[in-house]
């Protein structure tokens, strides 16, 4: 079955960008937004050059492969579905394979810079153990923008993104928690009680919703976990 088959990220990352918009028009955006920056301000330029969130390198527009172009928007969205993160290259600790070497070399040579700022989105665990599956290398373009480099390991199982829903975000959390209370509910024999006491199926179902929130938040808090949404950028291992 196709639902079954693993996935490439970077096939589900072009996936979240055309949803949003269509190439052409992103494309545009971008080098609208280039434009925009290229003409800014001498002093506000150097300012952005220092600080890490805008960090940018100058590629040759006409060179890039506008494929491999993405907002920082889309990224995240891939993020907090597969709960990876996107972080320095500073922080990743494994081994690069020499594909990924090559094809920062070939991008320094065709556009003649000097690659600064790569990031990295992939699983937490990349970040400090030896097991990968499928990183992702990118490269700041500015105003938010970046260009996908290259693409390596393994490609991710589908489940991962439906085993991590319910921790996606709070709203998430909640859903998963009134479903798994309903069907608890269901489940549940009432017997006699049932029909002596009417509202029976509602303190049930109170209880259990209670119940789960309650011992699901304290054992994912207490290890020091939280949402999809909030730890997709943020290099602390336990947050």
């Amino acid at each position: 079955m196709r639902l079954l088959e693993k996935r490439s990220l970077a096939v589900e990352l072009q996936q979240v960008r055309n949803k949003v918009t269509s190439s052409e028009s992103f494309v545009e955006s971008f080098h609208k937004s280039s434009i925009t920056s290229t003409l800014a301000d001498s002093k506000a330029c150097a300012a952005a050059i220092d600080s890490p969130v805008s960090m940018s390198n100058a590629f040759t527009f006409d060179l890039l492969d506008t494929q491999r172009i993405y907002h920082e928007s889309h990224i995240k969205k891939l993020c907090v579905d597969y709960r990876l993160r996107f972080l320095d290259i500073s922080l990743f600790k494994q081994d690069f394979p020499i594909e990924a070497i090559d094809a920062i070399q070939d991008l320094e040579k065709t556009h003649h810079v000097s690659l600064q700022g790569l990031k990295i989105a992939a699983p937490s665990k990349t970040f400090s153990l030896k097991n990968y599956d499928d990183p992702l290398l990118f490269a700041p373009l500015g105003n938010d923008y970046y260009y996908l480099i290259h693409q390596w390991g393994n490609d991710v199982s589908p489940w991962r993104k439906w085993r991590y829903w319910p921790i996606k975000n709070a709203v998430n959390f909640m859903i998963f928690s009134l479903v798994l209370s309903a069907l608890f509910t269901w489940v549940m024999p009432l017997n006699k009680l049932g029909t002596t006491l009417l509202w029976a199926p509602f303190i049930v179902f109170l209880f259990a919703f209670k119940s789960i929130v309650a011992t699901v938040a304290y054992y994912f808090f207490m290890m020091g976990k939280n949402f999809n949404s909030e730890i997709w950028n943020r290099p602390f291992k336990e947050n």
